[in-house]
């Protein structure tokens, strides 16, 4: 209704005083669909008002925009607006927004691979409309907030992380590139899955967090710089969240900065001012739509915005930079400014340098070169990220043979942007570095690269140690490569994490496959690794029944003979596959054995399996085994009638 009638509208604020309180309000852009974000980059306000993200320029100057595009188009509008939030603007000179779930979006990347799906995700593109890629997919509602560290790294609040338990809901996380995240469901079953789904930096319960914002400065001190704060809406809260690396992502301590009792103070948004102060938006109590703990609206109960400073800490002169002639710089003279303490001077050196173009490039070689200051070589890298300019690559490049990780981890994200395939050779290398996290972007530029001559160096670097998120990166790199050839090379390597590596990058690539005789002697490996491996394969390939049925038959008639571990792993693998047919008369044949370590398995696997329709023999085969005489078995034969009831009720007997 909105959308045939959009009412809503951004107004213009202005202090012409200086008293600290506006006194001029213009309506920049009258009739907008409901705006739920919005960004000023190079002279234009980008507006996120479901399903588009308007371009708004006044080229008149009388405060009022003129002009409208529609700089992306989502199509899509579902009941609660999760269709679209942001824009942000990412170091690199990108423009990020988050999409949530639920409604059919199609969208070509940038080396022609077709998203169509319902899951949500982050979304980035050049801000002249092109190159539009998916940062992450998940199954999660409504990703809102997002913030970037000072490396690139792209962070997120989001909805419904997962099913409500255990005070988990809704969560902090840190976004690593093609991840996939919870929650579990069908929407997810089409999507690139490199394994496990991916955790969150933080549970945060039922708080619907919204703003997200990095702090930059050392005002509050130094121990806040990198942090992250994010706004609680339904915990009338700000948190502070101190990271710290873990592997290749991050840990989070979370910390209660601002609390309020009121129960109509709904925090939605949170920025770092120029000044090192906090400002926090307050949306008051109008706000409902689909909101499970504002249901009532109160639109008498007002907003506002708060500052929070720190009482002792120092003052900013100038902390815009607005007192610098920024116009008149030169590219050399603007390039001194990419470490000044002040983050909003940094910033907009780095804009301005990528709006000189090829004349900034000069500067930035002498910066990457010759400065002492790691944020300076940093922030070089940033600004050449911006400047479409071949020279600007490879000046670029020197970044990724800086003796820092941090400013050769922001060179790496820049090759895979660019895709550059002249630093393929220079990535590989980056995957021995002692950083997780260099390897990690590495990988990952790697993959958007796409190069065949990286799939050995990949494999080469799947291998004990590197955690769920590292093993992921280098996974997806692999599926992004599609060597269907080179990749299968992998399944003969005698590391057990290289193999693992190689399967799930051939499940996963378009147009390979696996076969049974690949994951069958896997199954029965004796790491542990690939036999979890082989079993998660199977278990995404119900065509594979038949095989897996056999193997399991085997596996049963030495029942006796297994280890508790052993015994364990093929109790799981039967629970996993009772629904299929095939396993199924593989147990009921079990349960009429007279071996009663067979019965005993088979009871057990049953009582932990999942299965809608059940054969009416397991019952019997309960219902015989309770006048048993062996206490052991009788009880499994309990267990396992519970989950048979449970069935019953449910009407799952055949």
């Amino acid at each position: 209704e909105q959308i045939k009638n959009p009412t809503h509208r951004v107004v213009r604020l202005e202090d012409t005083d200086g008293d600290g309180t506006f006194d001029k309000s213009v309506e920049f852009a009258g009739k907008m669909m409901f705006p739920e974000g919005a960004l000023w980059h190079e002279g234009a306000l980008y507006v996120s008002a479901v399903p588009i993200i308007w371009k708004l320029e006044d080229t008149n100057g009388d405060g009022r925009a003129d002009k409208r595009i529609k700089w992306f188009d989502g199509k899509t509008a579902n009941g609660c607006a999760n269709d679209l939030h942001g824009p942000y603007l990412g170091l690199d000179g990108w423009i990020y927004w988050c999409k949530g779930a639920f409604e059919q979006q199609q969208h070509k990347r940038p080396r022609g691979q077709i998203i169509d799906d319902r899951a949500a995700h982050i979304y980035r593109m050049r801000p002249d409309g092109t190159e539009l890629d998916s940062i992450m997919a998940g199954g999660m509602d409504n990703p809102v907030g997002m913030a970037f560290s000072e490396t690139g790294e792209v962070f997120f609040t989001t909805t419904f992380y997962s099913h409500p338990r255990s005070g988990n809901r809704d969560a902090l996380v840190h976004a690593v590139y093609g991840g996939l995240y919870p929650k579990n469901w069908s929407i997810l079953d089409k999507l690139t899955r490199t394994g496990d789904l991916m955790l969150p930096l933080s549970h945060l319960g039922p708080a619907a967090p919204c703003g997200l914002t990095a702090y930059e400065s050392e005002v509050f001190g130094k121990n806040f710089t990198g942090n992250l704060f994010t706004c609680q809406f339904n915990m009338h809260k700000v948190q502070r969240h101190v990271l710290t690396k873990s592997g290749a992502t991050f840990t989070a301590r979370d910390i209660d900065f601002m609390v309020s009792d009121n129960p109509d103070f709904h925090p939605t948004d949170v920025f770092e001012d120029a000044d090192g102060s906090l400002l926090v938006v307050d949306t008051g109590g109008w706000y409902k739509l689909c909101c499970p703990t504002s249901q009532i609206a109160k639109p008498e109960v007002l907003g506002g915005i708060y500052r929070i400073r720190r009482t002792d800490g120092r003052t900013v002169k100038d902390p815009r930079g607005l007192k610098l002639a920024w116009e008149k710089m030169s590219p050399a003279q603007t390039a001194v400014l990419l470490d000044d303490p002040r983050p909003y001077v940094r910033h907009r050196a780095m804009a301005q340098l990528g709006k000189q173009g090829r004349a900034a490039i000069g500067p930035l070689k002498r910066i990457l070169a010759k400065s002492k200051s790691t944020t300076a070589r940093r922030n070089a890298v940033w600004a050449l990220t911006r400047i479409d300019n071949p020279q600007a690559r490879t000046i670029t490049r020197l970044g990724l043979a800086d003796g820092d990780p941090a400013v050769q981890q922001a060179a790496a994200h820049a090759a895979g942007l660019r895709r550059d395939t002249a630093t393929v050779s220079q990535l590989m290398g980056l995957l021995k570095s002692k950083s997780q996290h260099l390897r990690r972007e590495a990988a990952t530029a790697l993959g958007c690269i796409g190069d065949q001559r990286a799939v050995p160096a990949l494999l080469a670097a799947a291998q004990k140690g590197n955690g769920r998120v590292l093993e992921h990166s280098l996974i997806y790199a692999l599926i992004e490569i599609g060597d269907a050839k080179g990749t299968a090379v992998g399944l003969q390597n005698k590391n057990p994490h290289t193999q693992r590596a190689a399967l799930i990058a051939l499940d996963q690539m378009p147009g390979a496959s696996l076969t049974a005789m690949q994951l069958l002697p896997r199954l029965a490996s004796n790491e542990d690794v690939l036999r979890k491996t082989a079993l998660w394969l199977f278990e995404r390939h119900p065509e594979m029944a038949n095989e897996m049925a056999g193997f399991l038959k085997k596996q049963l008639a030495r029942a006796a003979a297994l280890s508790n571990e052993e015994r364990a792993e093929l109790e799981r693998q039967l629970a996993g596959f009772a629904h299929d047919p095939a396993v199924q008369q593989v147990m009921t044949d079990a349960l009429a054995a007279e071996a009663r370590a067979t019965r005993w398995l088979v009871f057990d696997a049953i009582a932990g399996a999942s299965v809608k329709k059940i054969p009416a023999a397991w019952g019997k085969a309960v219902e015989a085994e309770l006048a048993g005489r062996d206490e052991a078995v009788t009880r499994a034969a309990l267990n396992a009638a519970h989950t048979l009831g449970r069935a019953a009720k449910s009407k799952a007997f055949d």
